[in-house]
Order: structure tokens, then sequence, then C-alpha cells
């Protein structure tokens, strides 16, 4: 080990520079890891879900659907409508 770090009369050789930049690569390669796998699920970016605005007119139409204001068949019947407008349908035809 000695031969590595000390080059010719004893100064530090070339190889000085390589573990340190070992170390940073691995220490860096950890923290990339854990930013794209673990620690995402504590900022809130857990699995993909589809996203509902709150103030959406289909998240209203949920909310009156759950609170009773409306039956199942008002609720489908608005929401087909809704969904050809501010759903998947209508954001592909405008895209």
């Amino acid at each position: 080990m000695q031969t590595l770090a000390h080059f010719g009369d004893g100064g530090p050789g070339p190889w000085i520079l390589f573990f340190p930049l070992v170390w940073a690569l691995v220490i860096g390669g950890g923290v990339a890891l854990l930013r794209r796998t673990a620690w995402r699920g504590h900022r809130g970016r857990g699995p993909v879900r589809p996203t509902v605005e709150h103030d959406s007119p289909i998240a209203v139409l949920g909310r009156r659907f759950a609170s009773g204001d409306i039956d199942e068949d008002e609720y489908w019947r608005r929401l087909s409508v809704l969904d050809e407008e501010f759903g998947r349908r209508g954001r592909e035809t405008a895209g």
C-alpha cells in the first residue's frame, strides 16, 4: 500500500487523488439512489395517482356525490358531460 500512496522520492503519488474520487462517487451514487426511491415518498410524490385539482369541476362533483347532494344516476350523467370537457378524452382532443 505504501508504494501506491508514495511516488518516487517519498512524495504523494497520483494515486492519492483516486481514493477520494472513489468515495465521492460512492456517496454521490447513494444519495442519487435515495432521492429516486426512499426519499420520494416522504415528499408526497409516492405512487403516481391521477391528479385532480381540488377546485376542478370533477372534484366538486365528487364532493357533492359523497355528501349526498346528488344521487348516483345524476353523478354519472354529470360526470360523463364533465369528462368530455375536462377529463382525459377532452385533454387528448385539445392537445
